[in-house]
């Protein structure tokens, strides 16, 4: 397996869908696991579909899933001289052929061969032509055998074959001199030295075509590996309408990269029965021949079951610098004051299942309660809450307690002295602080707050509540 080179080749016409990044992702892992070179192409040929914006766009959801390439990025625009070449060379080797027929006389005998029964393909006419009409625009031709049949076999899925007859003669350069598709990736893989093109399956149906031109150019054929396409929950091939296709999209959403690229790896692989890989692992157990030949079902329960996982067992301070533009975002800036925003994320790892789930749940430390849960407050009597808010307030103004578990002491010392249920106490408490009842533990909100600060906002609260 040395001297492998792989690459990922994708049209710069919109952003880096989740099908796309799992290909790349595979490339990737087969490089990475055998020490070879990953190559990033965009195919950007299109030229009236294909955008700077969607360039950017790939280059920033490959950066951010960590897929960094060996060479490249490389663009088919920059090779047109180069495709005009071989073109030429198939001519000059009577491999391919000028056809002149027009658009209208192309769709008349489809739709003849249709009526007929006939498979919809070019009837050679111009295969055979002596006199070369040299005032009419034309198309070039790859002459395609017309007997036996061309196989190859697939990483994933196996021995495929396909009858030559059924093939026809592709076009290979149109009437204003651009060449196509097919005949550019082939000039790419070849010069480029791809040994393994693993890629969606919807190009199976291009691989002899493909393999057809590198045999008539005297190119090695690499090894091919399609990758079953990734479904919606209703079984239809995923789009815009299950949700988000997007990487950057997700990231947008508050996921980390690593879950991302964790449940991508799971799409359609297995090793065993293990769920969760660090990078390292991934790498170690790659096996392209271990992908499924079965479509897959996006699942985006199960890739936020993994994003919380990665949260909470994520580096507090590296979570802090994803977190932080969240809370730009939502009027709260760590830099200008406040608790360490690391801390803060200390206490909300455990229940956080997205960046922006955990940036909702810090707002309260940066910004203190405007407004309190008056149906939450309403659940206890005014001169409770008095009572609560007065003893805590004293009592924090005067402790040497520090850390968490000392506060939790405190705060159950008061109960035992009060007589008060924990309940009692912490519920409005947890008010004052966060403005609401769902917030991190008493313990670690004081601690991560500050007594000073804790004391501020419980004075805030009884004032409050003395009103009420």
């Amino acid at each position: 397996m040395s001297g492998i080179r792989v690459r990922f080749a994708p049209s710069p016409t919109g952003y880096l869908h989740v099908g796309g990044a799992r290909t790349a992702l595979f490339n990737w892992l087969m490089a990475r696991k055998h020490g070879g070179v990953f190559i990033l192409r965009i195919e950007d040929t299109d030229v009236e579909r294909s955008t700077s914006e969607s360039v950017d766009a790939i280059l920033q959801g490959m950066e951010w899933l960590g897929l960094d390439w060996d060479e490249g990025p490389f663009y088919q625009s920059a090779n047109f001289p180069l495709y005009k070449d071989y073109v030429q060379k198939l001519v000059d080797l009577d491999k391919a052929y000028r056809c002149y027929c027009t658009a209208d006389e192309l769709e008349a005998r489809r739709e003849l061969a249709m009526r007929e029964g006939r498979k919809p393909k070019y009837d050679g006419r111009c295969r055979t032509l002596t006199e070369q009409p040299g005032d009419r625009p034309f198309v070039v031709r790859f002459r395609a055998p017309q007997d036996g049949s061309t196989s190859f076999d697939d990483q994933i899925k196996g021995t495929i074959t396909f009858p030559n007859e059924e093939l026809d003669d592709l076009i290979i350069q149109r009437s204003d001199g651009t060449p196509t598709y097919n005949f550019c990736v082939v000039i790419d893989d070849a010069v480029m030295r791809i040994t393994h093109v693993i890629r969606g399956d919807d190009h199976v149906n291009n691989t002899p075509r493909q393999i057809l031109l590198y045999q008539a150019l005297g190119f090695p054929v690499p090894l091919f590996a399609h990758v079953p396409m990734i479904l919606g929950a209703d079984k239809a091939r995923l789009s815009k309408r299950h949700g988000a296709t997007s990487v950057i999209a997700y990231r947008d959403m508050g996921l980390l990269p690593e879950a991302l690229v964790n449940y991508l790896v799971r799409l359609g692989w297995s090793h065993g029965d293990q769920e969760i890989f660090s990078r390292e692992e991934m790498i170690a157990s790659f096996d392209i021949a271990q992908v499924g030949r079965s479509a897959s079902v996006f699942n985006p329960d199960k890739l936020l079951w993994l994003n919380a996982h990665y949260i909470k067992t994520g580096d507090p301070q590296r979570l802090a610098g994803l977190l932080a533009p969240f809370l730009a975002e939502r009027g709260a800036d760590p830099s200008a004051g406040g608790p360490q925003l690391a801390a803060v994320v200390k206490t909300l790892q455990e229940r956080a299942r997205t960046l922006i789930e955990m940036a909702e749940g810090a707002l309260f430390y940066y910004l203190a309660p405007e407004a309190y849960d008056e149906t939450a407050m309403a659940k206890f009597e005014k001169g409770h809450l008095l009572a609560v808010y007065a003893t805590v307030a004293e009592r924090l103004a005067t402790t040497s307690a520090r850390t968490a578990a000392e506060f939790d002491a405190l705060l159950k010392d008061l109960c035992a002295e009060k007589g008060w249920k924990m309940p009692q106490l912490g519920q409005p408490l947890r008010i004052a602080l966060s403005g609401g009842t769902q917030a991190p533990g008493i313990g670690e909100i004081i601690e991560t707050l500050g007594s000073a600060e804790t004391v501020r906002r419980v004075h805030r609260a009884l004032e409050h509540a003395s009103t009420c």
